[in-house]
Parts: C-alpha cells; sequence; structure tokens
C-alpha cells in the first residue's frame, strides 16, 4: 500500500490470523500510540473475523483530529470498508475426479444432486469424467456411494485437501 499511496501521511493495518486468532498485529505507522492500528484491530476482534487484514491510508488534511478522534477516524473507516466487503467461511473439502461410463451418468448426476455436491466439470469422451467439490467431512462417504452406484466401475480419485467459500450460492476459491 505504500508504494501504491506513497504521498499518503499514514498507511496503518491490523491483521488476525488464525481460526483462533493465534495470529495478531497492527501499527499505527506514526500515529499517537493506539490511536490507530488497536482500534481497527479491535474492530476486527469484534466482528469475530479471521485470516483478514486491513490497511487504511490518511493523508493529513489540515485538521488536527486529536487521539479520539483519531480512533473514531480508524475504527470507522475499518467499519464501512467490512460493510462493502463480502465475508466469506473458510471451509475445507476435496475435489473428487470421477471416470465412468456414459450408462451411470444420469445416477450419478442425481446423487450428486441430491447431496449438495457442486460439479465443477464434466468432459465427454470415450467416457465421462467430472469433477466434484465435496465436503472434507463427506468425502470417504462419498466415494462409497459413488462406487456403489456405479457398480464399481467408476475409476474415483480425491485430491488434495483444498479451500474454498461460498458467496450468494457460488463457489470461491481461496
Amino acid at each position: 500500500m505504500r508504494r501504491t499511496y506513497w504521498d499518503a501521511r499514514h498507511n496503518c493495518y491490523a491483521y488476525v490470523c488464525g481460526d483462533r486468532n493465534q495470529i495478531m498485529k497492527c501499527s499505527d505507522d506514526g500515529e499517537p500510540s493506539q490511536t490507530a492500528g488497536r482500534p481497527m484491530l479491535d474492530v476486527l476482534l469484534g466482528q469475530n473475523l479471521h485470516d483478514v487484514c486491513v490497511v487504511v491510508t490518511r493523508y493529513f488534511g489540515g485538521t488536527l483530529l486529536g487521539t479520539g478522534g483519531l480512533v473514531r477516524a480508524y475504527s470507522q473507516a475499518v467499519k464501512e470498508g467490512l460493510k462493502a466487503s463480502s465475508i466469506l467461511t473458510r471451509k475445507q473439502g476435496r475435489k473428487l475426479t470421477a471416470e465412468i461410463d456414459y450408462s451411470a451418468v444420469g445416477k450419478f448426476q442425481y446423487l450428486a444432486a441430491q447431496n449438495n455436491f457442486p460439479i465443477l466439470d464434466s468432459q465427454y469422451t470415450d467416457r465421462v469424467k467430472f469433477v466434484l467439490l465435496l465436503p472434507e467431512e463427506k468425502a470417504n462417504q462419498a466415494v462409497d456411494l459413488f462406487t456403489e452406484a456405479t457398480g464399481g466401475t467408476a475409476v474415483l480419485s480425491l485430491s488434495d485437501p483444498v479451500f474454498y467459500g461460498e458467496e450468494e450460492g457460488k463457489l470461491v476459491f481461496l
């Protein structure tokens, strides 16, 4: 942000990482102590947000705000930024790649829809290849389900864990 806003007086930041706030840091970047970074961090903690970083860039406009004014200004800037942002819940899952015969396509798609397993990709060649997204806790169950549904003829493989989120019903990969 300093490179982008090189002419600004202050680029204050706060961040929280980890599902139990294992890593937290904030910076006043030249503002009086505890008037910028800490109030910004308090907003993030008050909203119970994790794995997030905020930066507030401030230009000096000629009016001295005082310590109370700075605290209010930086806190309000973070609150407004959060209102304008999309907040995702990070989830862990696995991608399931399945190669099946054409005769099993209907049943496979039906089971995927019934279990809310989104189909991310499909390729139709001599066999049909699907890539699905599965919640981590249902991955092994899904393999058993699709193996049984295809009579053991499906070639199934699970990916390493992936992280994803949902925003307005659409998947977002992190």
